[in-house]
């Protein structure tokens, strides 16, 4: 059995997962289960030292707020409860929980008053951290003291004799400056957590894990070139070898010679078995008229499964589809009978048919790009390829906004790479978490030369980040980007118009779609 050593209960907060992802820096083996988990349930994982209730979107004195197994409070474990976990404590004890008149959303300062708190060790009295919330606490329940204040609010309390504490912010953000210290005091201040999960140790139970679950049967795998595929591949062929059949599907929505430089690099770092497929008009003609882009993807990813089964035909052994899938891909699809609300449907998990022939195989869903990437290092994968930046699933298909056209298409793939082979050039592209250009559906008048032209305009997005859930817009160097722009307008037919995007997430996504 896995040494899970904290559970991690969803209540609906897109930081949930971000949560679990902080504990497993500490080397401490965290799992995000279903707010609805019974204690009976709770008492299976031997190796259990603490819980923690996540933050979410309800509030607690509603009739249909979301609620727990009362019985997980006497288990004598220590919980922390974060933000509406917080909340859903002092409710369940007597307390008072209200709506705020001062709401708190952003950054806040917060004083520490119990200068003997485990959860608050080694941390300054006042400290800056990240507040997301329209109720408070108003009234604490009997045996809870409060530990930390803020403006507007009650920002932590506990109940020393039961164990529990709680929190008001979110420690899981970067925004909380001594946030990772706080949560490093929970893990073994409190819980007496020990350090002992490791990436190797993931790759050892993941390997396995799909032996036992495939058996003897044959896997087929969608291989896009992408991080998240490629060390996909790498983990399961590990596991069963020459089962696994990785199938390269041409979409026609995919970069510019991306299908070349893909199999060249397979080829030279791996023994696969590797099928390549023409879809390319296939696509194109499904994708004909439509313009929203939850269409767009739940369309690209029903022709991707239509592939698979045609190539399953001839692989009579071929039970399991395996997908690249991973954590930010499920939270952001609200999957897994998780309470998260919906951004986007990915299309490796929001549009797949009910009625889909094949068991899903997903081994690297419980990680974020960052421990995907030490996996793949640590399986023996190259670090251009690991290092490489994400492009999605439905490729170009979410950056051609609205309507997906083969000229459009080549538009695009020409600026892109233009782009991209700049930010090499410059030695600006390990520097940078994700860059593309998005081929927007307006033109606009220009001039070249003594002539009037009416094109395209071409947005270039480049961003940093740590864990993809949040980012900001890289500052590039106004020269560089000049360079970008006259090479794209110079050299690219279809585009006069060039535009730099320096939206963070949030509020908006790294992807225009």
């Amino acid at each position: 059995m896995k040494k899970t050593e904290i559970l991690v209960l969803d209540f609906g907060s897109q930081y949930t997962q971000l949560l679990a992802r902080r504990i497993r820096e500490c080397e401490v083996l965290a799992e995000v289960v279903n707010l609805n988990i019974s204690v009976a349930k709770i008492k299976t994982y031997q190796d259990l030292k603490g819980i923690i209730l996540s933050g979410g979107p309800s509030s607690v004195y509603e009739t249909d707020a979301y609620k727990i197994d009362q019985g997980i409070f006497e288990l004598g474990i220590p919980i922390l409860g974060v933000c509406y976990g917080m909340q859903l404590m002092v409710h369940e004890f007597g307390g008072v929980v209200e709506l705020a008149d001062a709401q708190e959303f952003g950054k806040a300062t917060i004083t520490i008053s119990n200068n003997k708190s485990l959860l608050f060790k080694n941390i300054t009295k006042e400290t800056t951290v990240w507040m997301s919330h329209a109720d408070h606490v108003t009234t604490v329940p009997d045996g809870f003291i409060v530990e930390a204040q803020s403006d507007n609010s009650i920002a932590a309390i506990a109940n020393q004799e039961k164990k529990l504490y709680g929190i008001q912010f979110h420690p899981e953000v970067t925004h909380s400056i001594d946030g990772g210290k706080m949560i490093q005091n929970f893990l073994f201040e409190v819980c007496q957590c020990e350090a002992t999960w490791k990436i190797s140790n993931f790759i050892t139970e993941a390997v396995n894990e799909i032996k036992k679950t495939v058996g003897q049967d044959e896997v087929i795998l969608g291989l896009s070139g992408g991080v998240d595929s490629s060390v996909a591949a790498a983990l399961i062929s590990k596991a069963i070898g020459k089962q696994l059949t990785c199938i390269f599907v041409d979409t026609g929505l995919l970069r510019k010679d991306e299908g070349k430089k893909v199999l060249a690099a397979y080829q030279k770092n791996f023994e696969l078995n590797i099928k390549m497929v023409a879809a390319q008009d296939q696509f194109y003609t499904s994708l004909k008229g439509y313009c929203d882009p939850e269409d767009k993807r739940k369309i690209i990813g029903r022709e991707f499964v239509n592939v698979f089964a045609n190539e399953a035909k001839q692989m009579q052994a071929a039970k399991f589809l395996a997908q690249g899938t991973i954590y930010p891909d499920v939270i952001e699809s609200s999957s897994d009978g998780h309470t998260s609300k919906t951004i986007k449907s990915h299309h490796n998990v929001g549009g797949l048919p009910k009625d889909l022939n094949f068991t899903l195989l997903e081994p690297l869903r419980t990680l974020f790009k960052d421990e995907v990437r030490k996996v793949g290092l640590e399986l023996g994968l190259p670090p251009e390829m690991v290092y490489r930046h994400p492009f999605p699933g439905p490729g170009l298909g979410i950056r051609v906004i609205e309507e997906v056209t083969k000229e459009k298409c080549d538009i695009l793939r020409e600026a892109d790479d233009i782009f991209i082979s700049e930010l090499y050039r410059e030695n600006l592209y390990n520097d940078v978490s994700q860059a593309f250009v998005t081929l927007l559906p307006t033109k606009t008048v220009g001039v070249m030369g003594d002539n009037r032209t009416y094109d395209y305009v071409a947005a270039i997005r480049c961003v940093n980040t740590i864990d993809f859930m949040t980012a900001t817009a890289t500052h590039l160097p106004w020269d560089f980007l000049d360079r970008v722009t006259n090479r794209i307008i110079n050299e690219v037919d279809g585009i006069n118009r060039v535009v730099y995007d320096i939206t963070s997430k949030p509020p908006g996504t790294i992807e225009w779609e």
